[in-house]
């Protein structure tokens, strides 16, 4: 009985996270077109670059990632990165059939960041935490992760900064800064979600 309130918990968090994420990305990001490192932003770089169409190299990005994260961690990640993404979809279709429920703050953008960080971090952060993920983005940095060892939240920020440097070819610096914020305080939140599931982890082994 324990076990199946362990794993309804589990399934709660990963539903619970893409939610709130896709929340984020729609009434924040998608209304102040905060740019996004990651894959996403690599999408666009190819895009711009060699005339790639998104779909096209978004479908390949994502299951390239998806594939090798399986092969590193089973059906565990293969579960929860089904049950959140189908969860991300859902909920954003939702969220477009009303207007944003947040004020727009386009005009605000440094408030933006910080907003969208925080929709983002959590989001993510929920979710990695259980082994899943909602997009090639988390599926890459928890790869990453394994193989480096370093900490989730500094493999986002390695491959986020990365992209949005190289956004620097065909994007304003002005407009990048903003974006640098986000991923760095998103990142930030997120490896200290993940982090307190590890340290759950250990006491529940302790006792």
């Amino acid at each position: 009985m324990l076990k199946n309130k362990k794993e309804i918990k589990k399934y709660l968090y990963v539903i619970i996270g893409a939610t709130i994420l896709s929340f984020g990305i729609y009434n924040v990001h998608q209304q102040t077109d905060i740019t996004e490192g990651g894959i996403l932003g690599t999408l666009l770089l190819l895009e711009y670059w060699f005339h790639i169409p998104p779909p096209i190299s978004s479908f390949v990005m994502d299951f390239v990632c998806y594939g090798v994260a399986f092969l590193c961690f089973g059906k565990v990640f293969a579960k929860f990165a089904i049950i959140s993404s189908l969860t991300f979809a859902t909920t954003y279709s939702l969220w477009e059939l009303f207007p944003p429920i947040l004020p727009n703050l386009s005009d605000y953008p440094l408030i933006a960041a910080v907003v969208g960080a925080l929709f983002v971090g959590i989001g993510c952060g929920l979710v990695v935490r259980e082994g899943g993920a909602c997009n090639g983005d988390d599926a890459l940095a928890m790869i990453l992760s394994k193989f480096t060892k370093k900490p989730i939240a500094f493999c986002y920020m390695f491959t986020d900064l990365t992209v949005l440097l190289l956004s620097l070819t065909y994007i304003p610096f002005a407009r990048i800064v903003y974006s640098l914020v986000t991923v760095t305080i998103s990142s930030f939140i997120l490896g200290k979600i993940v982090d307190t599931k590890k340290e759950d982890d250990k006491k529940d082994d302790i006792h």
